[in-house]
């Protein structure tokens, strides 16, 4: 469960206990002066001007005191399962309203298949469209509904997709180029792509699942061409943040498993999705009935599954 921790003002906590008033709960947590459950997410005030926010919705709570507050330095938690870092590029408390470009990607925890990346932009008067037409986090959605809502969506948005099939992706490993630094410039390729595609219209904000801290992610930029906003945030799951990223997580999901399919008829029998020992077999029989070289194209060779894959090999096959 995610949190986030901010240091207040006498002045601000009381501020807060007053706004979440219609929220709040009876039985205080010892030491607290409030506690209330807005969607999503428990705020609790303390004596000592700390806030906790716990929930999926504490980054997006959080952020509508941040510029009031200060988060107080604290050593890392290993018993915590998510520990937030407020900074200044997270949304807004009516990111959810607004007309936004949102981008996301897909295949990165993917021994075989691409990466995909897509920027989706969503229109303030298309979003209850878009929720008619069953968009969500595509976490929370099965391909089979994926691949239906993405085709109703593809001609709806305005959106960029980038694909980074495996024999680029392992060249650029090769080169010491992070996953990371690929994920941020897909990205950045990306929105650049969608903002010059809608233009002359501009897009209120960009926002983009984060996946690293702003300040790497910028650094992975550097000596690149960024792409211009009106404003850019960075949040963990956006996609339940901005129906854009939504969209943009669905159809990149839906490229992702044509491109999967793809591979599967190239390589003449299924293969499986994410990092299991599944996978480990499939490569197995991959290197078996192809080569060792086969690799190269249908998997990201630096993950682990490629030395499984080789032991599986040898014992199966004898070779």
């Amino acid at each position: 469960m995610s949190h986030v921790v901010l240091l207040t003002s006498p002045i601000q906590i009381q501020a807060m206990k007053a706004h979440y008033m219609n929220s709040s709960v009876a039985k205080l947590p010892p030491g607290s002066i409030f506690s209330a459950k807005p969607p999503l997410c428990t705020v609790t005030g303390y004596k000592s001007g700390k806030v906790l926010f716990q929930g999926k919705n504490a980054e997006l709570e959080a952020a509508k005191w941040q510029k009031d507050a200060v988060a107080p330095k604290k050593k890392p938690d290993s018993s915590s399962t998510s520990t937030v870092k407020v900074h200044r590029y997270l949304p807004p408390a009516n990111i959810a309203t607004m007309s936004v470009i949102g981008s996301d990607e897909v295949g990165t925890g993917d021994y075989f298949g691409p990466i995909t990346v897509v920027a989706a932009y969503a229109k303030k008067e298309q979003l209850l469209l878009l929720k008619e037409l069953g968009v969500q986090d595509s976490k929370n959605l099965k391909d089979p509904q994926i691949i239906e809502i993405a085709k109703q969506i593809k001609d709806v948005v305005p959106f960029s997709l980038l694909t980074c099939d495996n024999p680029k992706y392992n060249m650029l490993q090769a080169k010491g180029i992070s996953q990371g630094k690929i994920k941020a410039l897909l990205h950045n390729q990306a929105i650049k792509h969608l903002i010059q595609k809608i233009q002359p219209e501009q897009a209120e904000a960009v926002l983009i699942d984060q996946f690293a801290q702003p300040n790497v992610f910028f650094n992975y930029l550097k000596g690149q061409e960024p792409f211009q906003a009106n404003a850019t945030y960075l949040c963990t799951k956006a996609e339940g943040i901005h129906l854009s990223v939504a969209a943009a997580s669905i159809l990149a999901r839906y490229a992702f498993v044509k491109r999967f399919d793809l591979l599967s008829e190239k390589a003449g029998f299924r293969i499986p999705k994410g990092a299991g020992f599944a996978v480990d077999e499939a490569a197995a029989r991959l290197i078996h009935e192809k080569g060792i070289d086969a690799l190269n194209d249908f998997t990201k060779t630096h993950f682990a599954n490629t030395e499984k894959a080789k032991k599986i090999y040898h014992k199966k096959y004898g070779k």
